[in-house]
């Protein structure tokens, strides 16, 4: 079994708070990974701690072998969505991923386009994402995440704001991404999602991490 997140014995605090209490999982290659509980359970700091926005104040988080805060930054081979994702309001969502990925230099403007496409919007339109409903933002949001072919995914309530058609949409998309290879956490309130697209579950809670299933 091939292992593409490592969280060993991590604990995080705010202050006198206790978020996460010596959490330890393995995540495994090639799977969605979905992680359930309440608002203020962890999970959040959790997915931030295994991208490197948060450094736990104990344990190691290994992402493809490499050590977060130690070997690397942040993983190079990481694509995500966590919270509203934040764009640049007065341009348009291609100019948006255009000078994110101007960053790396990895993909062409042909490649964002499709990535556009892919998640249902149209590249050529000139509104501004300031003016993009919820749904619209969040298919944004998702095109940035994986428009680097990232191997591993960190998707927190990827299909918020998004109405009926549209999460059929994005569910069949994630899919299709285990389908190449990739390794996705995916936290979500819904439990159609979890149900429907997980391969294996696990819950926090009050910051103690248990498998379900």
């Amino acid at each position: 079994m091939d292992i593409a997140i490592s969280v060993q014995g991590v604990t995080k605090r705010f202050g006198e708070e206790t978020v996460l209490n010596d959490v330890s999982h393995d995540f495994e290659q090639g799977k969605i990974h979905g992680i359930v509980g309440n608002n203020g359970s962890g999970k959040t700091v959790l997915m931030k701690c295994i991208c490197g926005f948060l450094l736990p104040n104990k344990g190691k988080i290994f992402v493809n072998f490499q050590q977060i805060g130690k070997d690397v930054d942040f993983p190079e081979d990481l694509g995500l969505i966590i919270e509203t994702p934040g764009f640049l309001p007065g341009v348009s969502g291609f100019k948006n991923l255009q000078i994110l990925a101007s960053l790396k230099r990895k993909i062409s403007h042909e490649a964002i386009k499709e990535t556009i496409r892919r998640v249902g919007l149209d590249p050529d339109m000139k509104k501004a994402v300031g003016k993009y409903s919820l749904g619209m933002r969040q298919r944004l949001g998702i095109a940035q995440a994986i428009m680097e072919n990232p191997s591993v995914l960190i998707l927190d309530e990827p299909l918020n704001g998004l109405d009926k058609s549209g999460v059929k949409h994005m569910r069949e998309l994630i899919k299709g991404l285990r389908g190449q290879g990739k390794t996705i956490l995916l936290a979500s309130h819904n439990q159609m999602d979890i149900d429907e697209l997980c391969d294996s579950v696990c819950e926090i809670d009050a910051g103690v991490i248990t498998v379900v299933r």
